[in-house]
């Protein structure tokens, strides 16, 4: 079993940052990516940002050129740099990892993290 720590979230105003991080521990696993979803009330789960072992990065249009997403591979831990914050951007934000656990390929999830942008 892998967890996933969030934390990092909070309540901003409009035009501010704010930095969510999430660290990965377990048993024995090899990180393949990791990234950011967020979901809204009655929405389906979108992808925010990931990136993978080897550094590509992905974003979503609504995000890309104010945020960044970036890894400590030697701590397991995936940071995402959210600039110009947008009231639009108010939503639960979820830590995900693909993994290689015991020679399987798995996905896990952490508890989402609320962040809360004001007008």
């Amino acid at each position: 079993q892998v967890q996933l720590v969030e934390s990092g979230g909070g309540l901003v105003q409009a035009g501010e940052s704010l930095r969510l991080s999430c660290a990965a521990s377990g048993s024995v696993f090899v990180i393949n990516a990791m990234g950011w979803f967020r979901q809204a009330p009655g929405k389906p789960r979108e992808l925010v940002a990931l990136i993978t072992s080897g550094g590509s990065t992905i974003y979503a249009d609504s995000v890309k050129g104010r945020s960044t997403i970036s890894r400590d591979n030697a701590k397991n831990t995936v940071y995402l740099q959210m600039n110009s914050l947008k009231p639009e951007d108010t939503t639960v934000y979820y830590c995900h990892a693909d993994v290689n656990e015991s020679n399987l390929r798995r996905t896990y999830w952490g508890q989402g993290t609320q962040v809360t942008v004001s007008s």
